[in-house]
C-alpha cells in the first residue's frame, strides 16, 4: 500500500462512527422510547384516577341532571353519537341530551344560520333545537360529564383536542387532520381560550400548539383553567 493509499484509508476509518458513538445513539433512542411510553402511561393512569374521582364527587350532579333531562322533555337521558378519535378510529361519544329528539332531522334547515367561524363545525347561539334544561347544562358544560365514561374506556382523555364528527373530518385538509394524531379530550387549549367564540382555524392552531408541546404539567394547567371557564360559562353556546 502506497503512502497515498494509507492516508485515504486512515481518513475513511476516521469518518466511520466508532462503537462508542453507535452505542450512544442507541442509548438515546432507548431513552426517547422510554420517555414517550412512560409519559403515555402516566397520562392514562391520571385519566383513570381523576375520571373515577370526578364521577364519584359529581354523582349528585349527574343524578339531578339525569332527572331534569328525563322529566322536562321526551327522549333518552344520554345522547350518543359517533365521533372520530385517534388516527381516525370511530367510537361512541356520550353526553347528556340537551336537544329535542328531532334535532338531527332539523339540522339541515338551520345550516344557513351557522355562526361558527370558517363554517366547518355547526354552532348557533340561539339554536331552537336546544331544550331549556339543555341550554343551562351546555352553558356550564354539565352535559359533557358522561364523557368521563369515555375517558375510562380509553376512547378519550381528560385533555386533548375535541373529538369531531365524521362529516366534519371529511372536509378536513391534511393540515387539519393533524389534530387526529392524539387521543381526543373533554377539555383542550381552545376550550379555555374562548370556546365557541373562536373560529375553527383558531381551534386547529391551538390544538396543534397543544400537540407540539403537550406534557403532564400543561395538562394540569389546562384542567385548572377549565374550572373558571366552566363556572363563568363564557363562550359556551
Amino acid at each position: 500500500m502506497t503512502k497515498y493509499e494509507e492516508i485515504i484509508a486512515l481518513r475513511q476509518k476516521l469518518k466511520r462512527p466508532s462503537v462508542f458513538h453507535h452505542n450512544k445513539i442507541q442509548f438515546r433512542m432507548l431513552m426517547w422510547h422510554i420517555t414517550i411510553r412512560s409519559s403515555a402511561f402516566f397520562k392514562r393512569l391520571m385519566d383513570i384516577i381523576l375520571a373515577f374521582a370526578a364521577l364519584i364527587l359529581g354523582s349528585p350532579v349527574l343524578l339531578i341532571t339525569a332527572l331534569l333531562v328525563k322529566i322536562t322533555s321526551p327522549g333518552p337521558i344520554i345522547f350518543s353519537q359517533v365521533r372520530v378519535g385517534r388516527f381516525g378510529r370511530h367510537f361512541k361519544f356520550y353526553k347528556f341530551r340537551s336537544m329535542y329528539i328531532d334535532a338531527e332531522a332539523r339540522k339541515a334547515e338551520l345550516l344557513k344560520h351557522n355562526e361558527s367561524g370558517d363554517g366547518v363545525i355547526f354552532k348557533m347561539k340561539k339554536d331552537p333545537r336546544i331544550t331549556p334544561v339543555g341550554r343551562f347544562i351546555r352553558k356550564f358544560s354539565i352535559d359533557e360529564l358522561p364523557q368521563l365514561f369515555n375517558v375510562i374506556l380509553g376512547d378519550m382523555s381528560l385533555v386533548g383536542p375535541r373529538p369531531p364528527l365524521p362529516s366534519e373530518v371529511r372536509t378536513y385538509t391534511l393540515e387539519e387532520r393533524k389534530r387526529l394524531n392524539i387521543t381526543p379530550g373533554i377539555t383542550c387549549l381552545w376550550q379555555v381560550s374562548g370556546r365557541s367564540e373562536l373560529p375553527f382555524s383558531k381551534q386547529i392552531a391551538l390544538d396543534k400548539e397543544y400537540i407540539a408541546s403537550r406534557s403532564a404539567w400543561k395538562d394540569f394547567l389546562i384542567l385548572l383553567k377549565t374550572i373558571p371557564a366552566i363556572l363563568t360559562g363564557k363562550g359556551a353556546w
